[in-house]
């Protein structure tokens, strides 16, 4: 059977014998593959969940503020833009009254050429985009959990906050999208970390929403924010919009994550000796610091000494700095893993969750980084995948192979 694993953007295209695959696991079904993607958000938008209308909540507003996603997310959020800021027209906000803020959380800053992309054409020529700044916040107010709730004050000075993104499993805030577009998006290092550090929890998982201490805290820090309204779109492996929620923050968001579930959950029942897995192609594998989501979200269905196999361009290497200098220890999960819990700091919380698949599982790395710098972090590095796979069924004719291209979230089922 011929396979195709996204890297960076293009391909690896695999041959592996019928018998070896144990299974291939794309996302589900959805009616909406047959939508006109400019139909499902303008269906989402005529029919907010538990909302009037953009352009209603928008009637008596003079200003607005849309956080959409940065050139590490795969959001498409210049699809969608546009009929947001109409729907800001309708209601009298005029475009020099709008402004679209690109959270960064801690990511590095855009070009202009990157946020033209970002945003589109239209909105870059006729409404002002801006990165927000982990340096430029102001202290609204503590969760629950008392986490410093510190936001781009460039979001603070508007009449009305809304939150975009696209919706997909996170390893430890258990989805992406909602809220999530404030905490870590648009909000100071310090509440960052303070969020972050609740990844330690048991609960605080893929896929768990509603006891997940992380999720929860972000949720708050949503509600402190203000966020005035909610879109998210669902993407499917192309990164075509096969989905769309809208509405009030956060039962838009909720709705949302139910047809995530549905399209995109998968439980195996049981476990491959190699599992081959990608974070899906370009923007999302630009770095190890967004590629390392995918070993996350399969490391439960490999055989106990089984071999993940990551295909990851990383073409900017680590993209973090304070992730690299943790990644020269991943090798060493109890020296980490003591110093994160004495010291908690962004960018060592995902070297600690790679060193804790490592003391269990073998992973190779498929990437743009160097034999040196692969074996340094732990992994082993594959210069051919197909030679390899080769080998290992000639050495193995039974073996059983998984296939996961764009790093779904799977779980052995119990």
């Amino acid at each position: 059977m011929n396979i195709k694993i996204p890297y960076g953007k293009e391909s690896i295209e695999l041959e592996i014998p019928d018998k070896n695959i144990q299974d291939i696991i794309h996302g589900g079904e959805n009616n909406s593959h047959n939508l006109d993607e400019n139909v499902i958000i303008r269906q989402a938008l005529e029919s907010p969940v538990k909302s009037a209308r953009l352009c209603e909540i928008a009637r008596d507003k003079k200003s607005a503020a849309i956080i959409a996603s940065d050139i590490t997310r795969p959001c498409p959020s210049y699809k969608f833009l546009p009929l947001l800021v109409e729907e800001l027209n309708k209601a009298g906000i005029e475009n020099q009254n709008i402004k679209i803020i690109l959270g960064l959380g801690i990511h590095r800053r855009h070009t202009d050429n990157e946020k033209r992309k970002l945003v589109g054409d239209y909105i870059y020529e006729h409404v002002k985009v801006e990165d927000s700044d982990i340096s430029n916040t102001k202290l609204i107010g503590h969760t629950a959990a008392d986490t410093p709730v510190e936001v781009y004050k460039g979001a603070l000075d508007c009449h009305l906050l809304i939150a975009t993104g696209n919706i997909e499993y996170h390893y430890f805030a258990g989805y992406s999208g909602g809220a999530k577009a404030v905490m870590p998006g648009i909000c100071a290092r310090n509440s960052i970390q303070f969020n972050h550090k609740m990844m330690l929890d048991e609960n605080a998982a893929a896929g768990n929403f509603y006891d997940n201490p992380v999720r929860q805290d972000i949720e708050e820090a949503g509600k402190l924010a203000g966020i005035g309204f909610v879109f998210n779109v669902i993407l499917d492996d192309k990164k075509n919009i096969i989905a769309a929620v809208a509405g009030k923050n956060n039962e838009a968001y909720i709705e949302g994550i139910k047809k995530y579930d549905l399209i995109y959950k998968r439980e195996v029942k049981k476990p491959a000796d190699i599992v081959i897995t990608s974070q899906g192609g370009y923007p999302k594998d630009i770095n190890l610091y967004q590629s390392q989501k995918a070993l996350e979200n399969v490391k439960e269905i490999v055989t106990e000494k089984g071999t993940i196999i990551l295909v990851a361009s990383c073409s900017e290497g680590f993209g973090e700095d304070i992730f690299e200098e943790w990644m020269a220890n991943c090798r060493d999960y109890e020296l980490i893993s003591s110093n994160l819990k004495r010291n908690f700091v962004l960018g060592g919380h995902k070297a600690v969750a790679i060193s804790k698949i490592l003391t269990k599982t073998q992973v190779f790395l498929y990437s743009d980084f160097s034999i040196e710098a692969t074996e340094k972090m732990g992994f082993k590095k594959i210069e051919n995948l197909q030679e390899y796979l080769d080998e290992s069924i000639s050495q193995n004719s039974s073996l059983k192979i998984t296939i996961v291209p764009t790093g779904r979230y799977v779980r052995l089922k119990k």
